[in-house]
């Protein structure tokens, strides 16, 4: 059993995706295909379930979301990638350590083919190159499975992290894909990642789907 759905779900609000991945865990069974799903939200800061308050500066107009995610806080919007792991880890004997270390080297990979060095930090989850933060992570495991994910950052805005502390550091630095001659749009980005994961994992079987997820919104 190593067949892998990519699902393009173009831009969508936060929560009926977030809802959509909990009710996607919870439905799934032994056969079920391994998920990713790629999307662009709209502005949205959400924060996990150890995030504190004092990270979240000067949110303004942009809605804060407490979510079931590890970590703190960061910031989803137009011109970033996110991707959402709906992965059985149990049935590929995966720990999560070993899954966000998969998540982390995917990232690399995918832009040491644009020619950027960029490296995971032990002490920080996610992917940096240099001292600038270009992509977050966040995992919730549940009945063996994982969901939320990634966000790299491509050709955005980023002037909303300066209302935060990302990721729970003052002080962090941000950048993006796009100022250091990587992708430029999330299509080349989406293709990138979902490519050097698939590669990574092994996946025998992938298909890609524009189909929506409504069935799992309504369910939850």
């Amino acid at each position: 059993m190593n067949r892998l759905t990519i699902r393009q779900l173009n831009s969508m609000q936060y929560e009926p995706v977030w809802q959509a991945m909990q009710s996607y865990t919870d439905q799934r069974h032994d056969d079920s295909n391994d998920e990713i799903w790629i999307v662009e939200h709209y502005p949205v800061f959400t924060q996990g379930q150890a995030g504190k308050a004092e990270h979240i500066l000067a949110p303004g107009d942009i809605p804060v979301v407490q979510v079931d995610r590890g970590g703190q806080v960061t910031y989803h919007g137009p011109g970033q990638l996110v991707v959402y792991f709906l992965i059985d880890i149990r049935r590929r004997k995966m720990g999560v350590r070993q899954l966000v270390t998969a998540i982390e080297e995917t990232v690399v990979s995918a832009l040491a083919d644009y020619g950027i060095t960029a490296a995971p930090r032990a002490d920080a989850p996610g992917v940096y190159i240099g001292e600038e933060k270009v992509c977050s992570l966040g995992l919730r495991i549940r009945r063996g499975c994982s969901f939320h994910g990634l966000a790299l950052n491509v050709n955005m805005d980023m002037q909303p992290f300066a209302r935060i502390n990302p990721c729970g550091y003052a002080g962090m630095q941000m950048t993006q894909t796009s100022a250091h001659a990587g992708p430029q749009t999330i299509e080349e980005a989406a293709t990138a990642v979902t490519q050097a994961f698939t590669k990574h994992l092994n996946y025998e079987q992938v298909q890609t789907t524009t189909g929506l997820i409504e069935d799992y919104v309504q369910a939850s």
